[in-house]
């Protein structure tokens, strides 16, 4: 059950640090943010971001393996990574219209996934 819950928590987190660190780009197009300058959109992605730690804190408190979790640290890292790169391929299929997803993009997917199978093999 932990590790449910911390994959969970992780693609929480990640969702909210794709939008922080590339929900900017979309900003021009909605009318209440198109007059903000760059030190406005830094602190407007800074305050999403912060709701990122709200997750991956407990995600990872509750997933690693010195504090009662299934997962080493690692393990977490690698996991974290592949949430990481999946929430960012939907986020960008979605909201950024002009983005392909490529042949190359699914061979680097693929080469990641490898990592986590070389990560979790004993």
């Amino acid at each position: 059950m932990k590790a449910f819950w911390t994959i969970l928590l992780l693609v929480c987190s990640n969702t909210f640090m794709t939008l922080a660190w590339y929900g900017h780009l979309k900003f021009k197009t909605i009318s209440r943010f198109e007059a903000l300058g760059m030190t406005g959109i830094v602190l407007l992605s800074w305050g999403i971001a912060l709701f990122e730690y709200f997750f991956q804190v407990p995600a990872n408190r509750i997933g690693f393996r010195g504090l009662g979790g299934p997962f080493t640290l690692v393990q977490l890292k690698i996991i974290q990574e592949v949430i990481s790169i999946s929430v960012f391929i939907l986020f960008t299929l979605i909201l950024f219209k002009t983005e392909e997803l490529q042949l190359n993009h699914i061979w680097a997917f693929l080469c990641i996934l490898g990592a986590v199978f070389f990560t979790f093999k004993k």
